[in-house]
Order: C-alpha cells, then structure tokens, then sequence
C-alpha cells in the first residue's frame, strides 16, 4: 500500500458509441438512431466534462468488423468527431486513436499539431500498431504486417512526428506587423528523416502545437508494446483483471521508463475500468445481468472465438477444457498481442472450458479489463484501492452503456472520489498535459538544422 500524497486520479472516457457492451443499444435506454449524430457526441463530451474527466478517447480499427450473429462494430472516424468537439467542449482532453503501421506521419503530424491548436492544447493520440489481416487489405496488403515489424516501424514514426511537431521553435511565429515579419525562418528546420520506414523531408507547415506535443497514449501488453510505451509514452492504456495483475503491469513498465533513462512519473498508467453503477448494488447487478444475459447462439460464439484466435474449434466438443495449445504464436500472430496475452492468461488462471471461455469472450472481446459493479460509494472504495495500492494512476473508463452509464459514473461516483480528496472539483490547468501532471517538452533550440529557405527545392 502506497500513499497518495498530492497525487489525484486522472479518468478518460472511451467513446465508444453506444457504450462498451456489445448488447448495450438494444437496452431500452439506449439511443442506437442517434450514433452518428454530432449532437449525440457532443452531449457526451459535455457530461465528461461536467464529470471533470480528463479526457474523452476514441478508439479506431479501419476496418469493417462482422461479427458471427450479424453483428457489426462501428466506429467514429477520431479526427473528425474530435475537431467538432473541440469548438463544443472547453476544457476536457481529446485523444484520436491512429495506426502507425498504416498511416503516414507527416499527416498524423498535421492533424494532431491542428487539434492542439483548434483546441487551446487538448489534443491527445493513441498510437496503435493495428491488428488482423481485414485492416491491412483496405492499405493494399493481403496480410498484416509481422509483431516485430509492426512496433520498430511504430517507434520508427513516432521519431518522425515528434521531430515534425519541434521543427518550428516555440517563439517562431513573430506577428510583426510593423517590421513585416510574421515568422522567424531561422528557427524552422528540416528533419530529413531517412529510414526503412519512411523518407519525410519537413518540416511541419503548422507552427508547434500549444502542449510542445500532444499526449501520446500507447496501449498494448505485449514485451515490445511495454517497451514501446516506456520510451514514448505520457500515458498508457492496458488491461489487468485484478488488482495484483495491474500492480505487475504498473511497476513493470515503470522500470522499462528508467531503463529508458526517462523519470517513471513522467508517464500516467490508466488500465481499463467497466463500471456497472446504480443507486443500489442490486440495481448495479440487475443493469450487468440485463446485459450478459442477451441471447446468443453458443456455436456463433465458438465461431467468433475460433476468429480471435486464428484456429478452426467448430470439430471440438464444447465441454472440453479449453487447451492453451490452441493458442497461436505471439510472432505470427495478426491480432492483438496484447489482448492474447490477457486471454491466455485468464485460460490460465481459470480453466474453462471451450464454452465458458467463448461465453467470456463474448463479453469481453478485445480487452480483460477490471470490472466494477455497485454503488457510487462501492465503486470510488475500489478505485481507491487500486489508486492506493499502485496498481493505476486512474482508469479509462469503458462505460457499458451510453449515455445512461456517463450519467451515472459522473453523478455517484465522481462526488464520492472528489469527497474523498482523490479527484478534482474543478479543471485547474487548461490543456491535456495540465490535466494529467505533465511537464510540456521543451523546444528544438534554432540554430540547429538546415533551414528550408536555404535549401534549393527539389527538382
């Protein structure tokens, strides 16, 4: 157990559509006409603000997912949905979720330096490497991109839009009017960056954002997504079950920071919260049980594992143990790393069998997160323990259902953890580093680098 000393919470919301639950829009509360209205998401963003959340997140996989049984994952595309919220929102952070392995940095670069700048320096992104071969045939490849290969061309961008975003000085853009200068070249560089990866030039067409940089998320479980995450990362999204599990994940990474030569504190660990949260613990049960119980063929859920895992199980009995060599191997796996890794290790820890693993995975597909269900009171006394006893910096919070689960999150659970001195009553800085304790990155000194007005153009 730790102490907390000035230390506060930091709480993200996933923006997940409809909520979290795959069966959340067919709750009666649910509002499945209006999700892809601006309005819807603004109201959302507006309550997490209210709530004094640090951040709203998008996730994104672009890709179109069918699920066995019909069912359909759809996603927001971040930047868009992010821009229309900055001019609707005026404190709370907004992270975009963007693939490395299928995006080019200069335009990451662009969009992240412009939201920073359209939003008073709210701007976050969750850097992914992506996962499964349906996302690399819409970027002209038939398969994904191999483990290894996908986190050294990551690390390999994130070089490259962090150098973009310092190839302007803070003081670059003068304004003066009078002398005729808007902007000192001096202090503008190329980057010249050269590499198996990519060939960008620069530098950046958009002066520095307001943060230095946008905060850079990373989530991912694996040995190279840790490490990946230790070098770059200011936060970092992962999953743990239980308690122990995130204390692991917590002082793991940790060490990986300082063996990076960075300050551990300089980075926030934000595992996943699903919280079920209602006026009574009975209430808060019968929403999770309301939930669970939706009717689903098992041999579409069986399918829909076999999927996940890379591995045909519709010849096998359902009542055999589930066998861990029926996993696939990390190194050629296409999928997530990071959520086989959980997977394997709740089979471990558990032992179902091949139904009751398919039924869990069913309700939980693409993460094992910490799931809480009660009262506001219960649930803050469960953030507090975790808080406490170093296993997170906060929670992103994968609200079952929405709106209904934001609502109830941010009118019973946030007055308890403020009331306990754990939360903030008010935002007390403005950007998204202000929010999460964050030194802002210094500046390129000028001077260093070749200026682009002393180059010839290219031919």
């Amino acid at each position: 157990m730790i102490g907390t000393g000035n230390r506060r919470l930091h709480l993200s919301l996933n923006l997940n559509g409809l909520g979290f639950h795959r069966a959340g829009w067919r709750h009666p509360s649910s509002q499945p006409d209006r999700v892809f209205s601006a309005d819807y998401y603004v109201e959302l963003a507006r309550t997490a603000e209210r709530g004094r959340l640090d951040a709203i997140f998008l996730a994104d996989t672009p890709a179109f997912v069918l699920m066995p049984g019909r069912s359909v994952t759809l996603q927001a595309e971040p930047v868009a949905l992010l821009s229309a919220l900055a001019v609707a929102t005026t404190r709370v952070g907004l992270i975009g979720t963007i693939s490395a392995s299928y995006s080019e940095p200069y335009t990451v670069a662009r969009q992240f330096a412009m939201l920073d700048h359209l939003s008073g320096g709210r701007a976050g992104v969750n850097v992914v490497t992506s996962a499964g071969d349906r996302v690399a045939q819409n970027f002209g490849r038939n398969s994904h991109f191999e483990h290894a290969t996908r986190y050294e061309r990551a690390a390999d961008f994130l070089t490259v839009v962090t150098s973009l975003w310092d190839s302007w000085a803070d003081d670059t853009v003068q304004a003066d009017k009078a002398s005729g200068v808007f902007a000192d070249l001096d202090t503008i560089v190329e980057i010249n960056h050269i590499s198996e990866h990519f060939r960008v030039r620069g530098p950046l067409n958009i002066p520095r954002p307001p943060q230095g940089r946008p905060v850079l998320v990373q989530a991912g479980a694996s040995t190279r997504g840790r490490d990946l995450a230790a070098r770059w990362a200011d936060a970092v999204y992962t999953g743990s079950s239980t308690v122990e599990n995130g204390q692991a994940f917590y002082r793991d990474v940790r060490q990986r920071a300082a063996d990076a030569g960075r300050s551990p504190d300089s980075l926030r660990i934000l595992p996943g919260l699903i919280p079920y949260v209602g006026s009574t613990e009975r209430e808060a049960r019968e929403l999770r049980r309301e939930l669970e119980d939706q009717p689903e063929p098992l041999a579409g859920m069986i399918e829909e594992l076999g999927a996940v895992l890379e591995t045909d199980l519709g010849g096998l009995d359902p009542d055999r143990p589930m066998d861990l060599a029926l996993f696939p191997d990390e190194a050629t796996y296409g999928q997530s790393v990071s959520r086989l890794v959980r997977f394997r290790q709740y089979v471990h820890e558990e032992s179902p069998t091949i139904a009751q693993f398919a039924k869990w995975v069913r309700g939980n597909l693409g993460v094992v997160h910490w799931i809480a269900t009660g009262t506001g009171e219960q649930i803050a006394d469960q953030l507090e323990s975790w808080f406490r006893a170093g296993a997170a910096d906060g929670f992103n919070l994968l609200v079952p259902l929405l709106p209904k689960g934001l609502d109830d999150f941010v009118d019973q659970v946030v007055p308890e953890l403020q009331r306990r001195g754990l939360f903030r009553r008010e935002y007390e800085g403005r950007t998204l580093r202000d929010h999460l304790g964050l030194e802002r990155p210094a500046g390129r000194r000028s001077g260093a680098g070749p200026r682009p007005h002393e180059l010839h153009a290219e031919a």
